[in-house]
């Protein structure tokens, strides 16, 4: 049995506890935020703080849960590492190619302490498939691949936690927000990416800083070549398409199902993921699963999780677009 606490009892807050009730190996030992009035999202009986450090001190989790503005994953996870903690935390890893280092050099600098990165698609049954078949190489050598999140968010998405559309606190808009679960999939399946071309764009009048909506050519080190296109500024929310495509087929992840299409045109259901209840369809449904496997390596002692050094790729990405948008010219992914 481990304890677990979580930090913040914001919008993905509940993901969490969810998955936490559900396995019994593990307890909720307590609870965290800033603002008082969260305190009614706590499960009854559990204790509730203001301060994470008293919670950490006050209840000796084994791990800690992160689900805070992304500016905070990596201050307050070295602190929880140094003060004896396992950290499972939100996507995004950081809110620079920087920060994302650092945290890489904490993950490396304390091998007996586990970080665990909440990029849950991975564990989707489409991408798990997909991922089988593309390392089997039986449709030979991906040559292409595609990213799209056709997605909307009304203004009163940023008016009730503005630090979301800040550089400071939120490191970009929709890439870090929305589509960074996208970014980490094509170069999880496609393999890294060398250079981009990249441009984003504000399309809605919000008022805020961070870019809505964002394009990106992608030259993967393998020779393929990809695009990547995200909007928040879509009249409605609509399911991410990932497509691949290798010597023999093409592969394609949408609504829930991946498919195959074959050179002749004839298109083939391949498998279907576990889906979400209720308005947020469209979002991967695997949080459980992720924690799940988390725990059970804390338990082992195995390494079979999302780490650090797992999702640095999809900030290096994230910061080389922005760079790319500056100068306004292809860039180096360094």
């Amino acid at each position: 049995m481990k304890k677990a606490a979580v930090i913040g009892l914001g919008t993905i807050a509940p993901v969490h506890l969810d998955a936490i009730a559900r396995n019994p190996e593990i307890e909720l030992a307590g609870v965290c935020d800033i603002d008082e009035a969260t305190r009614k999202n706590a499960p009854e009986g559990v204790p509730f703080f203001t301060d994470y450090r008293e919670l950490i001190s006050g209840v000796q989790p084994d791990c800690v849960h992160l689900c805070l503005p992304h500016d905070l994953h990596y201050p307050v996870a070295k602190d929880a590492v140094e003060l004896g903690c396992h950290v499972f935390t939100e996507k995004p890893l950081a809110i620079s190619p920087e920060q994302a280092l650092q945290f890489a050099r904490l993950e490396e600098e304390h091998p007996e302490r586990k970080i665990g990165v909440c990029l849950q698609n991975r564990l989707n049954e489409t991408t798990e498939m997909l991922k089988a078949i593309l390392d089997s190489g039986e449709y030979g050598k991906v040559i292409g691949a595609r990213g799209i999140v056709p997605w909307f968010r009304d203004k009163s998405y940023y008016e009730a936690q503005p630090w979301r559309g800040t550089w400071e606190h939120a490191g970009s808009g929709t890439m870090m927000n929305q589509s960074v679960h996208t970014l980490d999939l094509l170069h999880y399946l496609c393999g890294p990416v060398k250079a981009l071309r990249g441009t984003v764009a504000q399309l809605l009048d919000y008022g805020i800083e961070v870019e809505d909506t964002v394009t990106a050519r992608l030259e993967f080190e393998n020779g393929a070549r990809g695009v990547f296109w995200a909007t928040n500024a879509n009249f409605t929310n609509e399911s991410v398409q990932i497509t691949v495509a290798t010597e023999k087929a093409a592969f394609t992840i949408a609504d829930s199902f991946l498919t195959r299409k074959d050179p002749d045109g004839a298109v083939t259901t391949l498998c279907e993921d576990a889906r979400l209840p209720g308005a947020k369809f469209y979002f991967g449904a695997s949080h459980g699963k992720l924690i799940d496997r988390f725990y059970r390596a804390l338990e082992t002692g195995g390494d079979d999780y999302i780490h650090v050094r797992d999702a640095v790729m999809s900030i290096r990405l994230i910061g080389a677009i922005l760079r790319s948008d500056r100068e306004k010219a292809a860039v180096l992914v360094d």
